[in-house]
């Protein structure tokens, strides 16, 4: 044990300037949430099915004309979840590979890559629906971040294809990777959940489409999300006030070096640059230094 209680770990994620631990965080409570009230629905406690029965009715996606009534699911879908493998496969990839393009584009873009590749995953499956309305494939409502974790993939795959990863005992280069996941969701089709894979390949797809544009002529598709939460997010920056903490003066006098301390500062301007903006945001001399610095470590 480390000593730390769970409520200081989670106050410990949520203080990190990382959104894919937010995003995680929220999807685990809503799934901890929904199944508390199943199992306790499950045991007949008073209201728990009929509050558990409200919750999902109220977080799916429904594709048919209840959408009319509850266009709020083509957002709430993508942070909902009953099985626990379902919510297990979808975190493990948006943790790994939502890191990977948090590094490489930085933290800003994260939020708004997996709201667009969720309402793009979501809109592929409405089309399809509307497209092919007699199949008995489609129809059922839909949920799940697995669009949105899909995009995150095949962004990261498209940003660094040529990257190794480690899976089981053997090194995957991400392409690979991404073609294998591609490939198993294509032959799955005649298993069922047809629905679920047109979301997965809609968010394939925007997350491909999202940094072949962005590299190719620098258009940035999720630049007005960015700029909205910006603003809001510059509201409440505004409405803070803010303490001077003075300390005591300590009789013990600390010696610094004003080179490291000049280093020091460098190094805090380009990490906090990389997570704002992402390595590539760094100019030549900038990743030189970094290299030097970290070498000379």
């Amino acid at each position: 044990m480390n000593g730390t209680t769970f409520k200081a770990d989670i106050k410990y994620w949520l203080r990190q300037d990382n959104t894919v631990n937010h995003l995680m965080i929220i999807n685990i409570a809503v799934f901890l949430i929904v199944g508390i009230l199943r199992l306790l629905g499950t045991l007949r406690l008073p209201f728990a099915a009929e509050a558990w029965a409200f919750l999902v009715d109220n977080l799916v996606l429904h594709v048919d004309n209840v959408l009319l009534y509850k266009p709020w699911g083509l957002v709430t879908y993508m942070f909902f979840h009953v099985q626990v493998l379902h919510i297990l496969f979808n975190m493990l990839t948006f943790f790994w590979f939502g890191n990977f393009f948090r590094t490489e584009l930085g933290n800003r873009r994260v939020l708004p890559l997996y709201l667009m590749a969720g309402l793009f995953g979501a809109g592929l499956y409405i089309l399809f629906y509307y497209l092919l309305p007699a199949t008995p494939y489609l129809g059922g409502p839909l949920l799940g971040a697995s669009a949105a974790s899909m995009a995150f993939l095949i962004a990261s795959a498209t940003l660094m294809p040529n990257l190794e990863i480690s899976i089981l005992v053997a090194h995957v280069r991400l392409k690979w990777l991404a073609i294998a996941v591609l490939v198993l969701n294509l032959i799955s089709i005649p298993d069922g959940n047809v629905g679920g894979i047109l979301a997965h390949f809609g968010g394939a797809l925007f997350g491909f489409a999202y940094v072949r544009i962005l590299k190719s002529s620098g258009t940035d598709l999720c630049a007005p999300l960015m700029r909205l939460f910006d603003g809001i997010n510059g509201l409440f920056t505004r409405n803070k006030t803010t303490r001077t903490f003075k300390p005591k003066k300590s009789p013990l006098r600390v010696v610094r070096n004003a080179t490291d301390a000049s280093h020091a500062s460098k190094l805090d301007q380009l990490l906090d640059k990389i997570s704002e903006k992402g390595y590539n945001s760094l100019t030549s001399e900038e990743k030189q230094w970094l290299r030097q610095y970290s070498d000379e470590k």
